[in-house]
């Protein structure tokens, strides 16, 4: 079964990002990529990646009138989407496991989802 992992990022998460040194920050990147090589090795990565700024998104309306795209934040939020994992693995305890490797589960900032499976052929 497939599970989305989200990893979010609040103030508290990001000072304690910010105040590691580059090389820190470098061990922490090479962290991160372990756990996809990881995943990738037991055939249960299906996706995965960071997310740039939220000043960088965009929310999108659309009705009638056309489609508009405003710049972001669009929202004041303490929590924000900063990447996720798209897994593949046998039970939602495995998925649970997974999610508990990422530092920011220290902050309670991983949230495991299922995801759900359309029929082939579906309108929805």
């Amino acid at each position: 079964m497939k599970y989305l992992i989200q990893i979010y990022s609040n103030p508290a998460s990001r000072a304690v990002w910010n105040g590691f040194t580059p090389e820190q920050q470098a061990e922490g990147y090479e962290y991160y990529q372990g756990i996809s090589d990881d995943l990738a090795s037991s055939g249960e990565f299906v996706a995965g990646e960071a997310l740039a700024d939220i000043s960088l998104a965009k929310r999108v309306t659309h009705d009638d009138a056309g489609t508009v795209a405003s710049d972001g934040p669009f929202a004041e939020t303490k929590e924000l989407l900063a990447g996720f994992y798209l897994v593949d693995c046998e039970s939602e305890t495995r998925a649970v496991e997974i999610a508990a490797r990422f530092p920011e589960s220290q902050f309670g900032l991983v949230e495991v989802r299922p995801v759900l499976e359309m029929a082939s052929g579906s309108d929805v």
